[in-house]
C-alpha cells in the first residue's frame, strides 16, 4: 500500500511559473535574478499558506542552477537542481525560528556563513517563522545581515511583520504577499482534480476556496478531506457543504424570498428548519448579512465582478437582485448589522433573531408607507 502525499505537497509548486497568484512577486524576483540585481536580504511577509517558504525555496533552488533558462526558472537537471529536490543540496539551509529562537541557534548560523559554498555559487538561508526570534537573536544577527559575505543570501519569513525590529525591516527587501483570489484557487483545484481523476463540482470548489480564506494551503488540506469523504472520486456542491456544515445559498434565496413577499411564516419556519439541521443562529444572520450585500452588489453590472461565486450562482443573485430595491436592500443590512451586533449580550439569542426577521418581514410595507401616506395627503389636499 502506497503512502498517501498531501496535495499541498504533491502538488507543490517548483518553479515560479506555478506559484498561484503571487505574480507581482515571482515576476519581480525573476526580473532580479535575470538583471543580476539580487538583494542579500529577503523578508517575506503575508498570511498563512500562500506561498511564503515555497518562493523562497524557489529562489534558493533557481540562483543555484548551473543551467538557468533564459526565463530565469531553475532547469531541474542540473547536479544543484537535483541536490535541492532530494533535500541533499549543502547550499541552502532553513531554520525553523519558532524551536530555534535563541542567541546560540543564530551564533550557530553565523558560524556557518563563514564558509564559502563547495559547489554551487551561493549559499542561502532561510529562517521561517522568523519573527519568533528573542530580542537578543535579532540583535546577534544585525551585524550579519547588513554585511553578509557575497555568496550569502538570507531569506526571512514571517506572517506578523508587525513583529520584527525596524532595525531587522531596514536591512531586507520587503515582499509583501497576498491573499490568493478565490477564483485563482478554484481554477488551480480544478487542474489537481483532472490529475488525479477526480470529477468536482465548479460549485463545490468554490465553496472550498471560500472556506479557505485566500490561503492555498488551507484549500487543498480541504480538498483532500472532501475528497475522502466524497464517493467514487466524484465532489459535489452537496457533499462539500455537508462535510464542511456549511448552509446552502439556497436558504438566504428562500428567507429572502419570503421577506420581499412579507411572508412572515415562511421566513421563521426556514430558520426554524436551518436551526434543527444543527446550524448556529449567528452565523445564520451573518450570512444573510453578507446574502444582502452581494444583492446589492448585482444591482449594477460595474460591480458584479466583486460577487466571487460559480457563475450559475451568480445567476440567481442578478435575478434575485432585480426583483428587490436598493433601499430595501440598504435597511436591511442595517437592521441584520444590528442584530449581530446584539447578538451575543442578547438573554433570547433565538427571539432576537426572530425579532430581526420579523422586523424585515414588513419592511417593504415600512418603506412604502410614507409614499402611500404622502400620495393621500395630496389626494385630501386637492379635494
Amino acid at each position: 500500500m502506497e503512502n498517501f502525499v498531501v496535495s499541498a505537497r504533491k502538488y507543490r509548486p517548483a518553479t515560479f511559473d506555478t506559484v498561484v497568484g503571487q505574480s507581482h512577486i515571482t515576476t519581480t524576483l525573476k526580473n532580479a535574478i535575470r538583471n543580476n540585481h539580487l538583494a542579500q536580504a529577503f523578508l517575506f511577509c503575508g498570511p498563512r499558506g500562500v506561498g511564503k517558504t515555497t518562493c523562497a525555496r524557489i529562489l534558493a533552488k533557481t540562483i543555484n542552477c548551473l543551467n538557468l533558462t533564459p526565463e530565469a526558472e531553475a532547469c531541474n537537471t542540473c547536479e544543484s537542481c537535483k541536490a535541492f529536490n532530494e533535500n541533499a543540496s549543502l547550499n541552502i539551509t532553513e531554520l525553523d525560528a519558532a524551536s530555534n529562537n535563541s542567541v546560540d541557534d543564530i551564533r550557530s548560523l553565523i558560524d556557518q556563513v563563514r564558509y564559502p559554498p563547495q559547489f554551487g555559487k551561493r549559499k542561502v538561508y532561510i529562517i521561517d517563522e522568523v519573527h519568533m526570534l528573542s530580542t537578543a537573536a535579532f540583535n546577534a544577527f544585525l551585524k550579519t545581515l547588513e554585511e553578509p559575505p557575497a555568496y550569502a543570501i538570507f531569506i526571512l519569513a514571517t506572517t506578523e511583520k508587525h513583529k520584527i525590529i525596524p532595525t531587522i525591516l531596514s536591512r531586507c527587501q520587503i515582499f509583501d504577499f497576498n491573499r490568493i483570489q478565490i477564483k485563482d484557487i478554484a481554477d488551480h483545484l480544478a487542474t489537481i482534480a483532472i490529475k488525479e481523476g477526480i470529477k468536482a463540482d465548479t460549485e463545490a470548489l468554490h465553496i472550498i476556496a471560500q472556506k479557505a480564506d485566500g490561503g492555498l494551503r488551507d484549500a487543498l488540506s480541504l480538498f483532500d478531506l472532501n475528497v475522502t469523504f466524497a464517493a467514487g472520486n466524484q465532489l459535489t456542491y452537496k457533499q462539500v457543504i455537508e462535510n464542511l456544515h456549511i448552509l446552502d445559498y439556497d436558504y438566504y434565496f428562500r428567507v429572502t424570498d419570503a421577506l420581499l413577499q412579507e411572508n412572515l411564516s415562511q421566513a421563521l419556519l426556514i430558520f426554524d428548519e436551518i436551526l434543527r439541521k444543527g446550524f448556529d443562529a449567528h452565523n445564520f444572520i451573518i450570512g444573510l448579512c453578507d446574502h444582502f450585500r452581494n444583492l446589492l452588489v448585482c444591482k449594477d453590472t460595474a460591480t458584479v465582478h466583486l460577487l466571487e461565486v460559480a457563475e450559475n450562482i451568480k445567476q440567481k443573485y442578478i435575478a434575485q437582485a432585480n426583483a428587490t430595491t436598493a433601499s430595501f436592500l440598504l435597511s436591511a443590512m442595517s437592521i441584520g448589522n444590528e442584530c449581530d451586533l446584539n447578538y451575543k449580550s442578547s438573554k433570547h439569542q433565538k427571539f432576537h433573531v426572530e425579532l430581526c426577521l420579523m422586523k424585515l418581514a414588513n419592511l417593504k410595507s415600512a418603506i412604502s408607507l410614507p409614499k402611500v401616506m404622502e400620495e393621500a395627503l395630496k389626494k385630501k389636499l386637492i379635494t
